[in-house]
Protein backbone atom coordinates (compact mmCIF):
# COMPACT_ATOMS: atom_id res chain seq x y z
CA UNK A 1 0.00 0.00 0.00
CA UNK A 2 3.06 2.55 0.76
CA UNK A 3 3.77 2.18 -2.67
CA UNK A 4 1.00 2.87 -4.00
CA UNK A 5 0.67 6.39 -1.79
CA UNK A 6 4.40 6.26 -3.10
CA UNK A 7 3.33 6.71 -6.72
CA UNK A 8 0.63 8.85 -6.16
CA UNK A 9 2.07 11.19 -4.50
CA UNK A 10 4.84 11.66 -7.15
CA UNK A 11 2.35 12.02 -9.82
CA UNK A 12 0.38 14.29 -7.69
CA UNK A 13 3.70 16.36 -7.33
CA UNK A 14 4.43 16.24 -11.17
CA UNK A 15 0.95 17.87 -11.78
CA UNK A 16 1.04 20.54 -9.15
CA UNK A 17 4.47 21.55 -9.02
CA UNK A 18 4.40 21.83 -13.33
CA UNK A 19 0.84 23.85 -13.05
CA UNK A 20 2.66 26.18 -10.01
CA UNK A 21 5.43 26.74 -11.54
CA UNK A 22 4.12 26.56 -15.51
CA UNK A 23 7.51 28.64 -16.77
CA UNK A 24 9.57 25.73 -15.96
CA UNK A 25 10.08 23.91 -19.32
CA UNK A 26 12.22 21.07 -18.28
CA UNK A 27 11.61 19.10 -14.45
CA UNK A 28 14.42 16.80 -12.87
CA UNK A 29 13.21 13.43 -12.41
CA UNK A 30 10.51 13.58 -8.99
CA UNK A 31 11.17 10.91 -7.16
CA UNK A 32 10.08 9.76 -3.09
CA UNK A 33 12.58 8.15 -0.85
CA UNK A 34 11.72 6.24 2.30
CA UNK A 35 13.79 8.09 4.69
CA UNK A 36 15.71 6.08 7.40
CA UNK A 37 15.02 8.43 10.25
CA UNK A 38 10.66 8.17 10.98
CA UNK A 39 11.22 11.68 11.94
CA UNK A 40 11.55 12.91 8.19
CA UNK A 41 8.31 11.38 7.63
CA UNK A 42 6.91 8.20 5.52
CA UNK A 43 8.81 9.50 2.27
CA UNK A 44 11.29 12.89 1.41
CA UNK A 45 11.90 14.43 -1.89
CA UNK A 46 14.82 16.30 -3.01
CA UNK A 47 13.50 18.06 -6.07
CA UNK A 48 14.10 20.94 -4.15
CA UNK A 49 17.91 20.65 -4.54
CA UNK A 50 17.95 19.04 -7.93
CA UNK A 51 15.83 22.46 -9.15
CA UNK A 52 18.34 24.89 -7.22
CA UNK A 53 20.03 25.87 -10.72
CA UNK A 54 17.04 26.10 -12.89
CA UNK A 55 15.53 28.41 -9.63
CA UNK A 56 19.01 29.94 -8.61
CA UNK A 57 17.87 30.04 -4.44
CA UNK A 58 18.74 28.38 -2.45
CA UNK A 59 16.78 24.59 -2.04
CA UNK A 60 15.35 25.28 1.36
CA UNK A 61 14.06 28.34 0.07
CA UNK A 62 12.64 26.57 -2.60
CA UNK A 63 11.57 23.68 -0.82
CA UNK A 64 9.35 26.31 1.17
CA UNK A 65 8.01 27.53 -1.61
CA UNK A 66 6.81 24.01 -3.10
CA UNK A 67 5.66 23.02 -0.10
CA UNK A 68 2.96 25.80 0.36
CA UNK A 69 1.94 25.33 -3.37
CA UNK A 70 1.64 21.61 -2.46
CA UNK A 71 -0.48 22.45 0.84
CA UNK A 72 -2.53 25.18 -1.83
CA UNK A 73 -3.80 22.87 -3.35
CA UNK A 74 -3.78 19.61 -1.56
CA UNK A 75 -7.53 19.97 -0.56
CA UNK A 76 -8.52 19.63 -3.84
CA UNK A 77 -6.57 16.73 -4.20
CA UNK A 78 -7.96 12.63 -3.47
CA UNK A 79 -4.61 12.43 -1.26
CA UNK A 80 -6.15 15.24 1.26
CA UNK A 81 -7.27 11.79 3.46
CA UNK A 82 -3.61 10.25 3.18
CA UNK A 83 -1.02 13.06 3.39
CA UNK A 84 -0.85 14.61 7.11
CA UNK A 85 1.49 17.13 6.75
CA UNK A 86 4.68 18.27 4.82
CA UNK A 87 7.03 19.98 6.32
CA UNK A 88 10.72 20.98 4.98
CA UNK A 89 13.85 20.32 6.23
CA UNK A 90 17.58 21.59 5.76
CA UNK A 91 19.08 21.31 3.28
CA UNK A 92 16.09 21.36 1.27
CA UNK A 93 14.18 17.87 2.19
CA UNK A 94 10.45 18.43 1.49
CA UNK A 95 8.89 15.30 4.05
CA UNK A 96 5.33 13.81 3.35
CA UNK A 97 3.49 12.52 6.86
CA UNK A 98 0.85 9.98 6.08
CA UNK A 99 -2.50 9.99 8.46
CA UNK A 100 -2.87 6.96 10.84
CA UNK A 101 -6.05 6.14 8.95
CA UNK A 102 -4.18 5.96 5.84
CA UNK A 103 -1.12 3.97 7.13
CA UNK A 104 -3.11 1.07 8.83
CA UNK A 105 -4.83 0.46 5.49
CA UNK A 106 -1.83 -1.95 4.85
CA UNK A 107 -2.84 -4.50 7.39
CA UNK A 108 -6.35 -4.41 5.31
CA UNK A 109 -4.14 -5.15 2.25
CA UNK A 110 -2.15 -7.82 3.95
CA UNK A 111 -4.89 -9.71 5.23
CA UNK A 112 -6.26 -9.10 1.42
CA UNK A 113 -3.57 -10.65 -0.58
CA UNK A 114 -1.24 -12.98 2.01
CA UNK A 115 0.87 -15.37 0.35
CA UNK A 116 0.75 -12.82 -2.78
CA UNK A 117 1.57 -9.63 -0.66
CA UNK A 118 4.32 -7.82 -1.87
CA UNK A 119 4.27 -9.48 -5.15
CA UNK A 120 3.88 -6.90 -8.44
CA UNK A 121 3.56 -7.27 -11.93
CA UNK A 122 6.79 -5.05 -13.01
CA UNK A 123 8.38 -8.27 -15.18
CA UNK A 124 5.59 -7.83 -17.33
CA UNK A 125 5.71 -11.79 -18.20
CA UNK A 126 9.39 -11.25 -19.57
CA UNK A 127 11.49 -14.35 -20.15
CA UNK A 128 14.63 -14.61 -17.64
CA UNK A 129 16.85 -17.36 -17.75
CA UNK A 130 19.39 -17.75 -14.80
CA UNK A 131 22.09 -19.55 -15.07
CA UNK A 132 24.03 -20.60 -11.68
CA UNK A 133 26.35 -23.07 -10.02
CA UNK A 134 26.99 -24.99 -13.34
CA UNK A 135 30.09 -26.17 -11.25
CA UNK A 136 32.29 -28.54 -13.40
CA UNK A 137 31.42 -32.15 -12.18
CA UNK A 138 35.01 -32.65 -10.98
CA UNK A 139 34.80 -32.75 -7.65
CA UNK A 140 31.46 -31.70 -4.47
CA UNK A 141 30.58 -28.92 -4.72
CA UNK A 142 32.31 -25.77 -2.55
CA UNK A 143 31.05 -22.62 -0.53
CA UNK A 144 31.80 -20.52 -3.25
CA UNK A 145 29.17 -22.99 -5.52
CA UNK A 146 26.89 -23.19 -2.37
CA UNK A 147 26.81 -19.14 -2.11
CA UNK A 148 25.84 -19.20 -5.66
CA UNK A 149 23.24 -21.09 -5.16
CA UNK A 150 21.96 -19.15 -2.56
CA UNK A 151 21.97 -16.26 -4.47
CA UNK A 152 20.84 -17.84 -7.83
CA UNK A 153 17.72 -19.87 -6.01
CA UNK A 154 16.38 -16.79 -3.97
CA UNK A 155 16.96 -13.89 -6.30
CA UNK A 156 14.64 -16.13 -8.82
CA UNK A 157 12.36 -16.72 -6.69
CA UNK A 158 11.98 -13.12 -6.01
CA UNK A 159 12.17 -11.98 -10.03
CA UNK A 160 9.07 -15.04 -10.65
CA UNK A 161 7.36 -13.01 -7.32
CA UNK A 162 7.31 -9.90 -9.16
CA UNK A 163 6.26 -11.08 -12.12
CA UNK A 164 8.95 -12.31 -14.54
CA UNK A 165 8.80 -15.76 -16.50
CA UNK A 166 12.05 -17.04 -14.78
CA UNK A 167 13.67 -20.68 -15.29
CA UNK A 168 16.63 -21.39 -13.30
CA UNK A 169 19.25 -23.74 -15.58
CA UNK A 170 22.21 -25.40 -14.69
CA UNK A 171 24.64 -25.68 -16.77
CA UNK A 172 26.82 -29.70 -16.70
CA UNK A 173 30.38 -28.58 -18.02
CA UNK A 174 31.27 -32.67 -19.28
CA UNK A 175 33.26 -31.60 -21.68
CA UNK A 176 36.60 -30.00 -22.20
CA UNK A 177 40.02 -30.85 -21.00
CA UNK A 178 38.98 -30.83 -17.13
CA UNK A 179 37.16 -33.94 -17.47
CA UNK A 180 39.67 -35.75 -18.88
CA UNK A 181 41.78 -35.06 -16.38
CA UNK A 182 39.10 -36.26 -13.91
CA UNK A 183 39.36 -39.17 -15.65
CA UNK A 184 43.09 -39.84 -15.13
CA UNK A 185 43.19 -38.61 -11.76
CA UNK A 186 40.22 -41.55 -11.00
CA UNK A 187 42.35 -43.95 -12.62
CA UNK A 188 45.59 -43.17 -11.49
CA UNK A 189 44.43 -43.45 -7.53
CA UNK A 190 43.23 -46.80 -8.85
CA UNK A 191 46.39 -47.95 -9.94
CA UNK A 192 47.35 -46.89 -6.49
CA UNK A 193 45.05 -49.23 -4.43
CA UNK A 194 46.19 -52.12 -6.19
CA UNK A 195 49.90 -51.33 -5.46
CA UNK A 196 51.28 -49.72 -8.43
CA UNK A 197 53.43 -47.26 -8.27
CA UNK A 198 52.28 -43.74 -9.70
CA UNK A 199 53.45 -40.75 -10.45
CA UNK A 200 50.60 -38.66 -9.92
CA UNK A 201 49.48 -35.68 -12.29
CA UNK A 202 50.38 -32.40 -10.85
CA UNK A 203 47.00 -31.01 -12.18
CA UNK A 204 45.13 -33.68 -10.97
CA UNK A 205 42.08 -33.91 -8.90
CA UNK A 206 43.66 -35.11 -5.73
CA UNK A 207 40.98 -34.62 -2.53
CA UNK A 208 39.89 -37.76 -1.02
CA UNK A 209 36.94 -38.08 -3.08
CA UNK A 210 38.73 -39.40 -5.94
CA UNK A 211 40.26 -41.93 -4.31
CA UNK A 212 36.78 -43.27 -2.88
CA UNK A 213 35.71 -43.01 -6.01
CA UNK A 214 38.66 -45.21 -7.11
CA UNK A 215 37.19 -47.81 -4.99
CA UNK A 216 33.80 -47.63 -5.86
CA UNK A 217 34.84 -47.67 -9.90
CA UNK A 218 36.61 -50.92 -9.38
CA UNK A 219 33.93 -52.60 -7.07
CA UNK A 220 31.25 -51.98 -9.61
CA UNK A 221 33.67 -52.71 -12.87
CA UNK A 222 35.18 -55.97 -10.90
CA UNK A 223 38.43 -54.86 -10.89
CA UNK A 224 40.98 -56.71 -8.98
CA UNK A 225 44.35 -56.75 -10.64
CA UNK A 226 46.15 -53.68 -12.35
CA UNK A 227 45.91 -56.19 -15.22
CA UNK A 228 41.97 -55.85 -15.29
CA UNK A 229 42.06 -52.06 -14.77
CA UNK A 230 44.55 -51.57 -18.00
CA UNK A 231 42.17 -53.00 -20.49
CA UNK A 232 39.33 -50.85 -19.70
CA UNK A 233 38.74 -47.81 -22.08
CA UNK A 234 39.74 -44.36 -20.62
CA UNK A 235 36.36 -42.77 -21.38
CA UNK A 236 34.71 -45.47 -18.82
CA UNK A 237 36.78 -43.52 -16.33
CA UNK A 238 35.73 -40.42 -17.23
CA UNK A 239 31.43 -41.19 -18.33
CA UNK A 240 31.53 -42.68 -14.11
CA UNK A 241 33.08 -40.04 -12.58
CA UNK A 242 30.50 -37.41 -14.24
CA UNK A 243 27.77 -39.62 -13.54
CA UNK A 244 28.78 -39.96 -9.78
CA UNK A 245 29.88 -36.48 -8.60
CA UNK A 246 26.42 -35.50 -10.46
CA UNK A 247 24.61 -37.70 -8.41
CA UNK A 248 26.30 -35.88 -5.83
CA UNK A 249 25.77 -32.37 -6.71
CA UNK A 250 21.84 -33.25 -7.55
CA UNK A 251 21.54 -34.32 -3.99
CA UNK A 252 23.63 -31.68 -2.10
CA UNK A 253 21.39 -28.86 -3.78
CA UNK A 254 18.08 -30.80 -3.13
CA UNK A 255 18.99 -31.10 0.31
CA UNK A 256 20.19 -26.99 -0.17
CA UNK A 257 16.35 -26.40 -1.29
CA UNK A 258 17.75 -25.34 -4.76
CA UNK A 259 15.94 -26.69 -7.51
CA UNK A 260 16.57 -26.43 -11.18
CA UNK A 261 13.85 -26.40 -14.29
CA UNK A 262 16.27 -27.38 -16.67
CA UNK A 263 19.81 -29.33 -16.59
CA UNK A 264 21.91 -27.72 -19.99
CA UNK A 265 24.74 -30.15 -20.79
CA UNK A 266 27.59 -29.04 -22.89
CA UNK A 267 28.13 -32.63 -24.73
CA UNK A 268 24.72 -31.72 -26.10
CA UNK A 269 24.23 -28.18 -26.38
CA UNK A 270 27.41 -27.12 -27.58
CA UNK A 271 28.71 -30.42 -29.43
CA UNK A 272 31.00 -30.06 -32.62
CA UNK A 273 28.18 -29.88 -34.97
CA UNK A 274 26.72 -27.12 -32.78
CA UNK A 275 30.17 -25.42 -32.45
CA UNK A 276 30.91 -25.49 -36.35
CA UNK A 277 27.18 -23.64 -37.15
CA UNK A 278 28.08 -21.09 -34.83
CA UNK A 279 31.40 -20.51 -36.35
CA UNK A 280 29.70 -20.72 -39.77
CA UNK A 281 27.29 -17.95 -38.78
CA UNK A 282 29.82 -15.83 -37.39
CA UNK A 283 31.99 -16.20 -40.30
CA UNK A 284 29.12 -15.00 -42.34
CA UNK A 285 28.80 -11.89 -40.27
CA UNK A 286 32.53 -11.07 -40.63
CA UNK A 287 33.25 -11.59 -37.44
CA UNK A 288 35.91 -14.08 -37.80
CA UNK A 289 39.65 -14.12 -39.03
CA UNK A 290 42.84 -16.04 -39.13
CA UNK A 291 45.96 -15.39 -37.79
CA UNK A 292 49.27 -17.41 -36.58
CA UNK A 293 47.22 -20.61 -37.72
CA UNK A 294 44.34 -20.07 -34.92
CA UNK A 295 40.83 -18.40 -35.47
CA UNK A 296 40.24 -15.56 -33.97
CA UNK A 297 36.71 -13.59 -33.09
CA UNK A 298 36.78 -9.99 -33.72
CA UNK A 299 35.59 -9.41 -29.98
CA UNK A 300 37.14 -6.23 -30.21
CA UNK A 301 34.57 -5.05 -32.38
CA UNK A 302 31.96 -5.03 -29.30
CA UNK A 303 34.33 -3.25 -26.44
CA UNK A 304 36.29 -6.03 -25.91
CA UNK A 305 40.00 -4.97 -24.83
CA UNK A 306 41.02 -7.49 -27.16
CA UNK A 307 40.20 -10.16 -30.01
CA UNK A 308 39.69 -13.50 -28.89
CA UNK A 309 41.00 -17.14 -30.04
CA UNK A 310 37.95 -19.45 -30.55
CA UNK A 311 39.83 -22.64 -32.29
CA UNK A 312 43.56 -23.02 -31.69
CA UNK A 313 46.53 -23.67 -34.20
CA UNK A 314 46.13 -27.67 -33.10
CA UNK A 315 42.64 -27.50 -33.95
CA UNK A 316 40.95 -27.88 -30.12
CA UNK A 317 38.46 -25.04 -29.14
CA UNK A 318 38.61 -22.21 -26.38
CA UNK A 319 36.61 -22.38 -23.45
CA UNK A 320 35.07 -19.53 -24.88
CA UNK A 321 33.77 -21.31 -28.15
CA UNK A 322 31.04 -23.56 -26.51
CA UNK A 323 30.09 -21.38 -23.84
CA UNK A 324 29.26 -18.70 -27.38
CA UNK A 325 27.51 -21.85 -28.77
CA UNK A 326 25.56 -21.91 -25.64
CA UNK A 327 24.17 -18.71 -25.12
CA UNK A 328 22.98 -18.65 -28.54
CA UNK A 329 21.08 -21.40 -27.87
CA UNK A 330 19.89 -19.89 -24.53
CA UNK A 331 18.81 -16.71 -26.34
CA UNK A 332 17.12 -19.67 -29.34
CA UNK A 333 14.94 -20.32 -26.35
CA UNK A 334 13.27 -17.06 -26.46
CA UNK A 335 14.41 -15.89 -23.34
CA UNK A 336 14.16 -11.64 -23.24
CA UNK A 337 17.32 -12.18 -20.84
CA UNK A 338 19.81 -14.45 -19.79
CA UNK A 339 21.16 -13.95 -16.49
CA UNK A 340 24.75 -16.10 -15.22
CA UNK A 341 25.63 -16.04 -11.91
CA UNK A 342 29.79 -16.42 -11.48
CA UNK A 343 32.24 -16.50 -9.37
CA UNK A 344 34.94 -13.61 -9.20
CA UNK A 345 37.59 -15.27 -11.16
CA UNK A 346 35.24 -15.32 -14.30
CA UNK A 347 35.26 -11.09 -14.30
CA UNK A 348 37.50 -10.76 -17.27
CA UNK A 349 34.94 -12.77 -18.95
CA UNK A 350 31.93 -10.62 -18.85
CA UNK A 351 33.87 -8.44 -21.85
CA UNK A 352 33.88 -11.45 -24.48
CA UNK A 353 30.56 -12.81 -23.48
CA UNK A 354 28.72 -9.51 -23.82
CA UNK A 355 30.46 -9.21 -27.46
CA UNK A 356 29.46 -12.45 -28.45
CA UNK A 357 26.11 -11.51 -27.63
CA UNK A 358 26.11 -8.49 -29.67
CA UNK A 359 27.24 -10.57 -32.34
CA UNK A 360 24.53 -12.55 -32.35
CA UNK A 361 22.04 -9.72 -32.77
CA UNK A 362 21.40 -9.41 -29.22
CA UNK A 363 21.96 -6.13 -27.30
CA UNK A 364 24.84 -6.48 -24.80
CA UNK A 365 21.85 -5.34 -21.78
CA UNK A 366 20.15 -8.89 -22.53
CA UNK A 367 23.05 -10.44 -21.03
CA UNK A 368 23.66 -9.62 -17.68
CA UNK A 369 26.86 -11.20 -15.65
CA UNK A 370 26.31 -11.29 -11.76
CA UNK A 371 29.96 -11.79 -10.19
CA UNK A 372 29.40 -12.88 -6.63
CA UNK A 373 32.34 -12.72 -4.37
CA UNK A 374 34.16 -15.53 -2.61
CA UNK A 375 32.53 -16.43 0.41
CA UNK A 376 35.58 -17.70 3.78
CA UNK A 377 34.65 -20.04 5.94
CA UNK A 378 35.94 -19.31 9.98
CA UNK A 379 36.03 -22.17 12.74
CA UNK A 380 36.74 -21.32 16.02
CA UNK A 381 38.06 -17.65 14.69
CA UNK A 382 40.07 -18.50 12.33
CA UNK A 383 40.05 -18.74 8.84
CA UNK A 384 39.80 -22.58 7.29
CA UNK A 385 42.81 -21.90 4.38
CA UNK A 386 41.22 -23.48 0.94
CA UNK A 387 42.34 -25.20 -2.28
CA UNK A 388 40.16 -26.72 -4.59
CA UNK A 389 42.72 -28.48 -7.14
CA UNK A 390 43.69 -30.36 -4.22
CA UNK A 391 40.37 -31.10 -2.24
CA UNK A 392 41.50 -29.04 0.93
CA UNK A 393 38.17 -26.94 1.00
CA UNK A 394 35.14 -26.70 3.08
CA UNK A 395 32.10 -28.24 0.62
CA UNK A 396 28.75 -27.34 1.18
CA UNK A 397 27.50 -30.73 2.23
CA UNK A 398 29.91 -30.48 5.54
CA UNK A 399 28.28 -26.59 5.79
CA UNK A 400 24.68 -28.70 5.67
CA UNK A 401 25.89 -31.38 7.83
CA UNK A 402 27.08 -28.89 10.80
CA UNK A 403 24.60 -26.17 10.84
CA UNK A 404 21.36 -27.07 8.15
CA UNK A 405 20.12 -25.84 5.19
CA UNK A 406 18.14 -22.75 6.51
CA UNK A 407 21.18 -21.18 8.56
CA UNK A 408 23.43 -22.33 5.49
CA UNK A 409 21.01 -20.09 2.96
CA UNK A 410 20.86 -17.09 5.37
CA UNK A 411 24.43 -16.74 6.05
CA UNK A 412 25.35 -17.17 2.16
CA UNK A 413 22.96 -14.31 1.25
CA UNK A 414 23.76 -11.88 4.44
CA UNK A 415 26.11 -9.78 2.36
CA UNK A 416 25.52 -8.14 -0.77
CA UNK A 417 27.08 -10.12 -3.77
CA UNK A 418 29.86 -8.02 -4.45
CA UNK A 419 31.22 -8.00 -1.01
CA UNK A 420 33.45 -10.83 0.39
CA UNK A 421 31.41 -13.16 2.92
CA UNK A 422 32.68 -14.37 6.21
CA UNK A 423 31.06 -17.26 7.43
CA UNK A 424 31.22 -17.72 10.90
CA UNK A 425 30.31 -21.26 11.84
CA UNK A 426 30.29 -20.57 15.46
CA UNK A 427 27.78 -17.54 15.05
CA UNK A 428 26.00 -19.80 12.48
CA UNK A 429 25.09 -22.48 15.42
CA UNK A 430 23.79 -20.67 17.87
CA UNK A 431 20.33 -20.33 19.09
CA UNK A 432 19.98 -16.89 20.55
CA UNK A 433 19.28 -13.40 18.86
CA UNK A 434 22.98 -13.12 17.94
CA UNK A 435 22.16 -15.21 14.92
CA UNK A 436 20.32 -13.32 12.94
CA UNK A 437 18.39 -16.36 11.11
CA UNK A 438 17.28 -17.48 14.52
CA UNK A 439 16.57 -14.23 15.24
CA UNK A 440 14.07 -13.91 12.35
CA UNK A 441 12.60 -17.33 12.59
CA UNK A 442 11.97 -16.84 16.20
CA UNK A 443 10.04 -13.46 15.96
CA UNK A 444 7.83 -15.92 13.33
CA UNK A 445 7.30 -18.54 15.67
CA UNK A 446 6.37 -15.11 18.47
CA UNK A 447 3.29 -14.83 16.61
CA UNK A 448 2.08 -18.40 16.30
CA UNK A 449 2.63 -18.43 20.08
CA UNK A 450 0.65 -15.59 20.68
CA UNK A 451 -1.86 -16.82 18.64
CA UNK A 452 -2.44 -19.98 20.63
CA UNK A 453 -2.33 -17.50 23.79
CA UNK A 454 -5.51 -15.07 22.29
CA UNK A 455 -7.32 -18.60 21.56
CA UNK A 456 -7.42 -19.43 25.63
CA UNK A 457 -8.45 -16.00 25.88
CA UNK A 458 -11.19 -16.02 23.34
CA UNK A 459 -9.42 -13.28 21.35
CA UNK A 460 -9.47 -13.37 17.56
CA UNK A 461 -7.94 -10.90 15.33
CA UNK A 462 -9.21 -8.69 13.09
CA UNK A 463 -8.67 -8.16 9.76
CA UNK A 464 -10.05 -4.11 9.25
CA UNK A 465 -10.52 -1.43 11.67
CA UNK A 466 -7.40 -0.72 13.42
CA UNK A 467 -8.18 2.56 14.51
CA UNK A 468 -7.10 1.93 18.46
CA UNK A 469 -3.25 1.50 16.80
CA UNK A 470 -1.20 4.01 17.46
CA UNK A 471 1.87 4.17 19.30
CA UNK A 472 5.28 4.17 18.20
CA UNK A 473 6.34 1.05 17.79
CA UNK A 474 2.99 -0.30 16.42
CA UNK A 475 3.16 2.64 13.44
CA UNK A 476 6.52 1.80 12.87
CA UNK A 477 5.67 -2.08 12.62
CA UNK A 478 2.97 -1.00 9.75
CA UNK A 479 5.44 1.31 8.23
CA UNK A 480 8.35 -1.53 7.91
CA UNK A 481 5.29 -3.78 6.57
CA UNK A 482 4.43 -1.15 3.68
CA UNK A 483 7.52 -1.45 2.04
CA UNK A 484 7.96 -5.19 1.29
CA UNK A 485 7.39 -4.67 -1.99
CA UNK A 486 9.99 -2.09 -2.45
CA UNK A 487 12.83 -4.30 -1.13
CA UNK A 488 11.65 -6.59 -3.82
CA UNK A 489 12.10 -3.89 -6.11
CA UNK A 490 15.90 -3.20 -4.53
CA UNK A 491 16.46 -7.01 -5.35
CA UNK A 492 15.67 -6.28 -8.90
CA UNK A 493 17.31 -2.58 -9.42
CA UNK A 494 20.49 -4.70 -8.07
CA UNK A 495 20.17 -8.11 -8.81
CA UNK A 496 20.85 -8.88 -5.65
CA UNK A 497 18.81 -10.81 -2.81
CA UNK A 498 20.44 -8.92 -0.04
CA UNK A 499 17.87 -6.13 0.37
CA UNK A 500 15.13 -8.85 1.39
CA UNK A 501 17.63 -10.31 3.93
CA UNK A 502 18.42 -7.17 5.34
CA UNK A 503 14.23 -5.98 5.28
CA UNK A 504 13.56 -9.10 6.93
CA UNK A 505 16.51 -8.43 9.50
CA UNK A 506 14.34 -5.22 10.32
CA UNK A 507 11.30 -6.65 10.16
CA UNK A 508 12.24 -8.86 12.70
CA UNK A 509 13.57 -6.39 14.82
CA UNK A 510 10.59 -4.12 14.84
CA UNK A 511 8.35 -6.55 15.72
CA UNK A 512 10.62 -7.64 18.51
CA UNK A 513 10.20 -3.91 19.86
CA UNK A 514 6.52 -3.89 19.30
CA UNK A 515 6.11 -7.14 21.20
CA UNK A 516 8.00 -6.07 24.21
CA UNK A 517 6.56 -2.42 24.40
CA UNK A 518 2.90 -2.87 23.44
CA UNK A 519 1.27 -5.86 25.94
CA UNK A 520 -0.89 -7.82 23.02
CA UNK A 521 -3.27 -9.74 25.49
CA UNK A 522 -4.25 -7.83 27.91
CA UNK A 523 -7.60 -7.32 29.61
CA UNK A 524 -8.55 -4.79 26.70
CA UNK A 525 -9.75 -7.03 24.28
CA UNK A 526 -10.48 -4.97 21.60
CA UNK A 527 -6.65 -3.55 21.30
CA UNK A 528 -5.71 -7.04 21.89
CA UNK A 529 -7.47 -8.13 19.10
CA UNK A 530 -5.69 -5.24 16.91
CA UNK A 531 -2.40 -5.71 18.01
CA UNK A 532 -2.91 -9.76 17.33
CA UNK A 533 -4.20 -8.27 14.04
CA UNK A 534 -1.15 -6.42 13.31
CA UNK A 535 1.43 -9.25 14.63
CA UNK A 536 -0.12 -11.59 12.09
CA UNK A 537 -0.09 -9.27 9.49
CA UNK A 538 3.76 -9.25 10.73
CA UNK A 539 3.76 -12.95 10.03
CA UNK A 540 2.12 -13.05 6.73
CA UNK A 541 5.51 -10.71 5.26
CA UNK A 542 7.90 -12.69 7.19
CA UNK A 543 6.55 -15.95 6.13
CA UNK A 544 6.74 -14.14 2.81
CA UNK A 545 9.85 -13.14 2.54
CA UNK A 546 11.32 -16.04 3.65
CA UNK A 547 9.38 -18.53 1.37
CA UNK A 548 11.16 -16.30 -1.40
CA UNK A 549 14.70 -16.66 0.50
CA UNK A 550 14.35 -20.58 0.72
CA UNK A 551 14.01 -20.72 4.13
CA UNK A 552 11.55 -22.37 6.76
CA UNK A 553 9.30 -20.99 9.08
CA UNK A 554 9.25 -22.84 12.29
CA UNK A 555 5.85 -22.60 14.18
CA UNK A 556 7.35 -23.44 17.57
CA UNK A 557 11.55 -22.66 18.26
Amino acid sequence: MLSQYKSEIEQYLKSTLGAAFADVKEWPAIELEVPADKNHGHFSCNIAMRSAKTFRKPPVVIAEEFRQAITDSLSESSLQNVIDKVEVKNPGFINFFLKTGSLVTVLEQVFEQRDRYGSLTDGKGRKICIEFVSANPTGPLSIAHARQAAVGDALGNILAYIGFDVTKEYYVNDGGNQINILGRSIRFRAQEILGEDVDFPEEGYQGDYIRDMARLFMEREGVDTPEQLHKIDEDKFKEFGVAFLMDMIRQDLADFHVAFDVWSHESVVAGRDKIEEMIAYLGEKGFLYEKDGALWFKSTDFDDDKDRVLEKSDGTYTYLTPDIVYHKNKFDRGFDTVVDILGPDHHGYIPRLKAAAEAMGRDRDDLNVLIVQLATIFRDGQAVSMSTRRGQYVSLREVLDEVGSDVARYFFLMRHIKAHLEFDLELAKKESSENPVYYIQYAYARINSMNAKAVEAGITAPHNGFDRLGADEELELIRHLGGFSDALQYCHQQWDPYPLVSYLLELATRFHKFYDVCRVISDDAELSAQRLGLANAAGIVLANGLVLLGISRPKSM
